[in-house]
C-alpha cells in the first residue's frame, strides 16, 4: 500500500462520528455583537445564478491589472525522494505552476486577484478542505482561510475570550503566542509538562481544584501538540485523547495550532523516518462535538513568508471567523491562494500542479531532511556538549528544537535558599536563583556569538496566590531552545560555542555571600 492510500485508509477508519453539542455560549461578547459584513451578504447573492450582471462592487476590471501571467517554479514531486533531489541547486527537477488571464487554469487570475469573502475564494478553500479531510477526516467541520498561523490564532482568541478569562496552556509555551491575548485581559495558566508534554492528571488538578473567587474557570485550552514550542514535545495518542475526554468533561474549546503536524519523525536509532510511517491523529480527527478549533499553516513545509494558512472548526464557529475577518483583515491575499489553488486543486495536473498525491510526497521527504538534520544536530551535541556533562539534549518525535536541559544544580553558584533570605512573603516567590544564573549564561551565549532562546521567555508565570507554590515554574526555566532547521555550519559553530561557553560558566568559583 502506498503512503498516499494508507493515509486515505487510516483517516477514514479514525473518521469521528459527529454529535452536535451546543458550544455557543463560548463565544465572546465581541463575537455575538459582531454583525455580518452587509456587503459581504450581497457579494454571496452573486452566486445564485450563472452569468449575473454587477453593478455592485467596485471591482476593478482585470483588464485593467497590470499583471497578466504569474509563474512559480516549484520543486518537481516526480521524484522519489523531491526535497534531497530540489536540494541539488539551479540543475534540479521544477515543474511551473501558472496563473493566467487568459489561459485555462484552476484559478484565473482575473478570479484570483478580485476580492471575495472572509472564508477565502472557493476553489482555495475547497483545496485546504480536501487536505484536511484527507489527513484527519473531521465530521462536520469547515474550514477558513488566514493570513497564516498567527492571524488564525489572534482570531481564534478573539472570538473565545473576555476580559478577565484565564486560557490554559503548557507552563512552557511560544510566547509570541501567549503575547497576543493579554491586552484583552485574559490571563494564562499553564499546566505541568514532562518529556511527553502536558500531562492529563495536572490538567484534571488544575480545572477539579479551581476556585471561583479567581474567576470564571477556564474554557479555552490552546496546545501544540506535535513537536511542541519550545519543548519539542509531542503528545501520544492515549494524552490525547484522556485530555480530549477532559475537555468534554469540564467543557473546553481545545485550540489546535499544529504548524509541525508533517514533520513527525521515527526513532533516532532508525536511518530516517520511512515514507510509510503514519502521522499522529489530530485532536480534530478526535472531535464528535465540535469543540476542537485546528490551526493549520503552509509555513514550516513551504515558506513561511508566504503567510497563509487555516482554521478548521464546528460551522457555528466558522460563521464567526468569517463576520470578523469580513470587518477585519479581509480575506487572504490573492498570490498566495492563487498559487495553492493550482498546486492542489483536482485535475490541476494537467496544468503542472502537484495535486493531492503531490504534496503527500513533498511532506514526507521533507520530514525525512529533517530526520536527517536532527540526526545531525544530536550527534554534534554528543560531540561537543554533552561530554562536559554538563547539559543533557531531549530528542524531539516531531518539529523543529531540541529542549537542550542545562544541569544548573552542579553549578558552584546555585542557591537553594533564597525565600529564607528574602524575607517575609518569600515563600511566595521561586526557591532558588536558576532563573538569574540562566539569565547569565544567556549573556554568556550572546558575548560568545551565539543566540539561542531560554525557557524563561517562555515559562507562564504562576499567580503565586493561587498556583504551586512547592515547585513553581521559575525553579525550572534551566533549559534552552536550540534548533536544527539551520544550516549544518550553524549547528556546528553554535553547539561548539555552547559546549565552550558552559565550561566556562560552570568552572567558576562560589562568590563569598558576605
Amino acid at each position: 500500500m502506498t503512503p498516499l492510500s494508507t493515509v486515505a485508509a487510516s483517516a477514514s477508519a479514525s473518521a469521528s462520528t459527529s454529535t452536535p453539542v451546543d458550544l455557543m455560549h463560548h463565544l465572546s461578547t465581541e463575537a455575538r455583537l459582531r454583525k455580518p459584513n452587509p456587503m459581504k451578504a450581497i457579494w454571496k447573492l452573486t452566486q445564485r445564478k450563472p452569468n449575473m450582471v454587477s453593478l455592485a462592487n467596485g471591482d476593478p476590471h482585470y483588464s485593467l491589472y497590470p499583471i497578466r501571467n504569474i509563474h512559480y517554479e516549484m520543486a518537481s514531486v516526480a521524484e522519489e525522494d523531491p526535497v534531497a533531489s530540489w536540494r541539488a541547486g539551479p540543475s534540479a527537477p521544477s515543474q511551473t505552476l501558472t496563473s493566467s488571464v487568459h489561459e485555462p487554469r484552476a484559478l484565473p487570475l482575473q478570479a484570483g486577484m478580485q476580492y471575495t469573502a472572509g472564508a477565502g475564494l472557493p476553489l482555495a478553500q475547497r483545496v485546504v478542505t480536501d487536505l484536511t479531510n484527507f489527513y484527519h477526516a473531521p465530521a462536520d467541520h469547515l474550514c477558513t482561510l488566514t493570513l497564516g498561523n498567527s492571524d488564525g490564532i489572534t482570531k481564534c482568541f478573539r472570538l473565545l475570550g473576555e476580559p478577565g478569562d484565564t486560557f490554559l496552556a503548557d507552563e512552557f509555551t511560544f510566547s509570541s503566542v501567549t503575547n497576543v491575548p493579554l491586552a484583552q485581559g485574559i490571563k494564562w495558566v499553564g499546566v505541568k509538562m514532562d518529556d511527553g508534554g502536558m500531562i492529563p492528571s495536572e490538567l484534571e488538578r488544575v480545572l477539579a481544584a479551581w476556585d471561583p473567587a479567581r474567576g470564571r474557570r477556564p474554557h479555552v485550552i490552546y496546545l501544540v501538540p506535535c513537536g511542541q514550542n519550545p519543548t519539542g514535545s509531542t503528545l501520544s495518542l492515549a494524552r490525547r485523547q484522556a485530555i480530549y475526554a477532559l475537555a468534554q468533561r469540564f467543557d473546553l474549546i481545545i485550540i489546535e495550532d499544529d504548524p509541525y503536524y508533517f514533520l513527525q519523525y521515527d526513532s533516532p536509532d532508525c536511518a530516517t523516518t520511512a515514507p510509510s510511517t503514519p502521522f499522529a491523529r489530530s485532536f480534530l480527527s478526535l472531535d464528535t462535538d465540535g469543540r476542537v478549533v485546528r490551526v493549520d499553516s503552509f509555513s514550516k513545509i513551504m515558506a513561511p513568508g508566504m503567510r497563509l494558512g487555516w482554521v478548521t472548526s464546528s460551522a457555528a464557529f466558522h460563521d464567526a471567523l468569517v463576520a470578523y475577518t469580513d470587518s477585519s483583515t479581509m480575506h487572504p491575499h490573492g498570490f498566495g491562494q492563487m498559487l495553492i489553488a493550482e498546486m492542489l486543486a483536482p485535475g490541476a495536473g494537467a496544468t503542472g500542479g502537484w495535486q493531492l498525491a503531490g504534496f503527500d510526497r513533498w511532506v514526507r521527504s521533507l520530514r525525512a531532511e529533517y530526520h536527517r538534520r536532527r540526526a545531525h544536530f544530536l550527534s554534534l551535541f554528543a560531540r561537543e556538549v554533552a561530554p562536559s556533562a554538563l547539559a543533557s539534549a531531549s530528542c524531539p518525535e516531531a518539529g523543529m528544537f531540541v529542549w537542550v536541559r542545562v544541569h544548573v544544580e552542579r553549578h558552584p553558584r546555585l542557591r537553594a535558599d533564597v525565600r529564607v533570605r528574602g524575607g517575609e512573603g518569600a515563600a511566595k516567590g521561586p526557591r532558588t536563583n536558576v532563573r538569574e544564573l540562566m539569565e547569565e549564561l544567556f549573556e554568556r551565549c550572546l558575548d560568545g556569538g551565539l543566540v539561542i532562546m531560554p525557557a524563561s521567555i517562555f515559562a507562564l508565570a504562576a499567580d503565586p496566590k493561587w498556583d504551586d507554590v512547592e515547585d513553581p515554574v521559575e525553579d525550572r526555566v534551566n533549559y534552552l531552545r536550540a534548533t536544527f532547521a539551520g544550516t549544518e555550519e550553524a549547528m556546528e559553530e553554535g553547539l561548539t560555542i555552547l559546549g565552550q561557553v558552559l565550561r566556562e560558566f560552570f568552572a567558576e568559583e562560589p562568590k563569598a555571600v558576605v
